[in-house]
């Protein structure tokens, strides 16, 4: 299927699972939008990035508005600002249709229940380095207004 207007086509790696576009969000910025259905509880996809210690990242999360970090454990993160991912755009929200799962060292994504072409795939952030002071916009019921 071609990517959908204004998306942003891009190759898909052996490791992303689903064809996802990027393209603008709703939510913010650009976002990740299945460009296939995908079934409940089904890998996703992955992002790789920089890896990086959780002390840096942290200095890098002061730095710019925009942080896409994960940290992976007590002293290890990485960083996907640079990352060619898709699913480095996932945006949050407060009732997310995928959940994102740290294994074996890799950042993971898993559909929560079946996404169809065209959804948001967003995913619940949980703490961030933004410490409850940036407005959630996902919109969604029962949004809990922060990051």
């Amino acid at each position: 299927m071609p990517p959908a207007a204004g998306a942003e086509p891009v190759a898909r790696p052996a490791y992303q699972k689903y064809a996802v576009d990027v393209r603008p969000s709703a939510i913010d910025g650009q976002g990740a939008f299945a460009a296939e259905p995908v079934p409940a509880r089904r890998k996703i996809g992955e992002i790789r990035g920089e890896t990086i210690s959780v002390a840096e990242a942290r200095i890098r999360a002061t730095r710019t508005e925009r942080i896409m970090i994960v940290e992976l454990s007590a002293r290890k993160a990485i960083d996907f600002s640079k990352s060619a991912d898709p699913m480095r755009y996932t945006n949050h929200s407060c009732r997310p249709n995928a959940r994102l799962c740290i294994r074996q060292g890799r950042v993971e994504f898993y559909a929560v229940r079946d996404i169809a072409v065209g959804d948001e795939v967003t995913v619940d952030y949980g703490e961030t380095h933004h410490e409850g002071r940036l407005a959630c916009r996902c919109g969604a019921p029962g949004c809990r207004g922060a990051l």
